[in-house]
């Protein structure tokens, strides 16, 4: 009787212990728990807010300057553009296996947030100071070399604050949400550098224009050094790795061999390249509103309006994916913005009439309308695409931690880096080329700041870049979203099976200690 009641106490006792166990185990589930403190997601958003400022302000303006005031030639600007980013690609495949295999007290891909500010800070500021060295002499052509290789060589070991949104939080609820709400956060990245041409219209006779530009530069890195450092100390890394041991048993060829396998991620590579023509166009905005319209200001007054939907649009994006998926959420915004810059093209940017291919009198103010609308209609989709890559970027991920059994962003990203920047040395290249092409040669005044082209060859050149470049972007990266595996009832079961994964690995790690 003894042995009969022992016997029943102890698989009582066992029967409660697997009834702990599974409560913690649906307690550590990343489905029913949040694990985001309000402060984490502040310095998140601070850090976008600070990176998208610096980001947009040398996207936009990098070609502008170093073209007008540092005196290189598109051809020169858009050959050094195209070697570094074939350098930058072979770099970042260093720079993804050495993020990946970082394991510090302060985590995997935080410590990156601040040892590479000196470097982007330095070349950053180097990218708007033009020293005398004359037109096309050597001395002018190494200052842009060094510049623009170093800002970039900063920023490809910087980008891991990038894949840190996939690990501050296992939460894939959580996570898309914090996606959702970076991207509406950086729409207010853009206010800072669209103030430049407001400072420059009444300072450009006293200060000059090149001046202008230099103190703009010192602002926007001081905003972006400052929040990434602040970002450092606030945010921390949740998302179980793989321990040293398991990743040397996961050989360099091997893992870039499971990488080179993962179809979704290649999908986004394709999706991206063709994306990226994009820049083209945005690479030669201040050319267009400069020299087309008369005043880089018509820019940022069109940009206070145009950016507007996005403010309503980036909040329901969510769900949109929700309803449709991110994958074909993306081709419908994809295609709607190609169709609607070609439409742009078409009507033409001036078409309340032309005189001397400059906007004049009443012309100004109905061409202006007219043109901030039809870049309010093509800018719809914009925050939108946005979204749906970060989401589906998170997919990538999450479908290579599923396949292989090993979490390795930084070496997925280092391949989807790769053949971006592949892709940027042919749209660098192509962005410098085509000013070339359409036949513009800077010239100064006594001050130096730039006189106005009047040949309209080269006025139209200007518009055909602006318009069509970023049509054909926006149709193609559409439309190869179509063949993304990674979605409907495919993607639940992933993302379930990831989830008890995850579940048993924090229960093994907890039972170790």
């Amino acid at each position: 009787m003894a042995d009969t009641n022992a016997v029943n106490t102890a698989a009582v006792d066992e029967e409660s212990f697997e009834k702990e166990v599974e409560k913690e185990v649906e307690k550590l589930s990343t489905g029913n728990r949040r694990y985001l403190r309000p402060r984490e997601i502040i310095a998140f958003l601070l850090t976008t807010f600070g990176q998208k400022n610096l980001a947009q302000f040398v996207d936009a303006n990098r070609q502008f300057f170093m073209i007008s005031f540092l005196g290189i030639t598109g051809k020169a600007y858009g050959i050094i553009v195209g070697l570094e980013s074939i350098y930058d690609a072979l770099d970042d495949s260093l720079s993804g296996l050495i993020i990946d295999r970082t394991r510090t007290r302060w985590g995997r891909l935080r410590p990156y947030m601040i040892v590479t500010v000196p470097i982007w800070g330095i070349a950053a500021l180097m990218l708007f100071t033009a020293p005398n060295f004359g037109v096309g002499s050597a001395g002018t052509i190494i200052w842009a070399v060094v510049a623009i290789f170093l800002y970039n060589l900063g920023m490809s070991y910087f980008g891991a604050w990038n894949i840190l949104l996939y690990n501050i939080t296992p939460n894939i609820k959580e996570r898309d949400n914090l996606i959702a709400t970076s991207k509406f956060f950086e729409l207010f990245g853009m206010w800072l550098p669209s103030l430049l041409p407001f400072v420059l219209e009444p300072l450009k006779k006293t200060v000059g224009m090149q001046n202008v530009y230099t103190g703009f530069s010192v602002a926007m890195v001081g905003v972006a050094a400052a929040t990434a450092i602040y970002g450092f100390f606030a945010m921390r890394e949740r998302v179980p790795l793989a321990s040293r041991e398991q990743m040397q048993e996961i050989g360099i060829i091997e893992s870039f061999k499971n990488a080179i396998k993962n179809k979704p991620m290649l999908i986004s590579v394709i999706a991206n390249f063709f994306g990226s023509f994009k820049s083209v166009g945005g690479a030669t905005e201040s050319f267009f509103w400069y020299h087309n319209t008369g005043k880089l200001m018509n820019g940022s007054i069109a940009g206070l309006f145009t950016g507007i939907p996005n403010y309503i649009i980036t909040p329901l994006t969510p769900k949109l994916i929700r309803k449709f998926g991110a994958r074909n959420t993306s081709i419908g915004a994809g295609v709607f913005g190609g169709i609607a810059y070609t439409l742009m093209f078409i009507i033409g940017y001036q078409p309340f009439g032309k005189e001397g291919m400059k906007w004049q009198g009443t012309n100004l103010a109905l061409n202006l309308a007219y043109l901030t609308i039809m870049l309010t209609i093509c800018g719809l989709p914009n925050c939108i695409l946005r979204v749906c890559s970060a989401v589906l970027q998170g997919d990538v991920y999450d479908y290579s931690e599923w396949k292989y059994g090993v979490r390795n962003e930084a070496l997925v990203q280092t391949i989807t880096n790769y053949f971006g920047k592949l892709a940027n040395a042919v749209t660098g290249l192509l962005s410098g080329l085509v000013i070339t092409l359409v036949g513009y040669v800077a010239h100064k005044d006594a001050l130096g700041n730039i006189v106005q082209e009047t040949n309209p060859s080269v006025l139209n050149g200007f518009f055909a870049v602006f318009a069509l470049l970023p049509a054909f972007a926006r149709l193609f990266n559409g439309l190869t979203w179509i063949f993304f595996p990674v979605h409907g009832k495919k993607k639940e079961k992933m993302l379930l099976e990831l989830e008890q994964r995850r579940a048993e690995r924090v229960s093994e790690m907890e039972s170790e200690d």
